[in-house]
């Protein structure tokens, strides 16, 4: 089984004695330096205008940082400074689902330039709230199948960016898990509460189970310390002999406490982005959320140029990576097979 990693030049002046050709060769260059001032990436210094964007996440601003981080830092290599030519309003639900109405509500109300979104309940609240306000994902699993876009090639509407491919990876990630945890019957998936986020992704999740010949315990979770808690101590009761969560930005922004209770209960667990390895956690597979983050400002830099967003195809993840901590293991008395570890894009020692 293999795992899927994933302007020019100005012509020289002519020889001495040549006054006419190179006083044309000047005035050509004067007039191409004029020409490309006009046609100048950073088009809000050339109006004067200073873009307003939204940033709605479900999560916490400490849990997001670090992907919003990698979002900053591609506008600003794109020329979007905050407080120069652009101001972003960033707007955190704080882990409740029910705020992302009145957030989005909020944004709309400022009349904002464009809307980025982190995730398919996020995605879809702001749709809800504007059908004009330009909208870009940075990483819905399957944006077709929420509603959210017509097709990944003609978007239509307003809405636009970066898909994630969450569900079909999800499936992977068990695969990996059974090869990685030797006898492996019982798996306990941590999921959101029923209607919050995910149901999609259940739907490849139980179907793989079932061909890889594992049993599923279903755990539902609250997104709060005491929710996660409970639901590790369930799973060691059930005897569990791994964890896997679903990909949402809810999971994400608790991924610290996620990865130190998983070593507490000393249980094996592969999990859907690499920040998790970074806190500790043992294995990663997926697409790297940073890259998708990255991308998305370049739907952003385009979009507040003047393209519509119906007329920017959804970009599928293409980037993915296998990473192994054996630290990690070595804290929960796991051994990694070595075909497993073969596997990997890195394994940290």
């Amino acid at each position: 089984m293999a795992y899927r990693s994933i302007g020019k030049a100005l012509p020289r002046s002519g020889g001495q004695g040549g006054g006419k050709p190179v006083r044309k060769q000047f005035l050509l260059f004067v007039l191409t330096t004029l020409f490309l001032a006009t046609v100048n990436p950073t088009h809000a210094q050339q109006t004067g205008k200073m873009f307003r964007i939204g940033f709605l996440d479900s999560s916490t601003a400490s849990g997001s940082a670090v992907l919003v981080d990698a979002f900053r830092q591609e506008m600003r290599k794109l020329g979007w400074i905050e407080g120069k030519n652009i101001t972003i309003e960033y707007r955190y639900a704080e882990q409740k689902l029910e705020r992302l109405p009145e957030l989005a509500a909020d944004l709309v109300r400022l009349k904002v330039d464009l809307i980025v979104v982190s995730s398919t309940p996020v995605a879809l609240a702001a749709k809800r709230a504007t059908t004009t306000i330009p909208i870009v994902m940075t990483n819905v699993g399957d944006p077709v199948r929420a509603g959210l876009i017509a097709s990944l090639a003609r978007p239509g509407g307003n809405v636009t960016g970066l898909s994630s491919l969450s569900p079909e990876l999800n499936s992977k990630r068990l695969e990996i898990l059974k090869d990685a945890v030797p006898k492996l019957a019982l798996v306990g998936l941590l999921r959101p509460p029923e209607g919050v986020a995910g149901d999609f992704q259940l739907k490849e999740i139980r179907p793989a189970a079932v061909v890889l010949k594992l049993k599923l315990e279903e755990i539902e979770t609250q997104f709060n310390a005491a929710g996660l808690e409970s639901a590790f101590q369930t799973a060691k009761q059930k005897q569990v002999g791994a964890i896997m969560t679903t990909s949402t930005t809810f999971f994400f922004g608790e991924r610290k406490r996620i990865v130190e209770l998983a070593g507490k209960y000393r249980l094996p667990a592969i999990y859907p982005q690499k920040e998790y390895v970074d806190d500790g956690g043992l294995m990663f597979y997926g697409t790297d959320f940073d890259d998708l983050y990255r991308k998305a400002a370049h739907y952003v830099d385009r979009i507040l140029k003047g393209t519509k967003p119906a007329d920017l195809p959804v970009q599928q993840a293409t980037k993915f990576e296998f990473v192994i901590n054996l630290q990690a293991a070595k804290q929960i008395g796991l051994t990694v097979p070595p075909e497993v570890l073969a596997r990997a894009n890195k394994v940290i020692k």
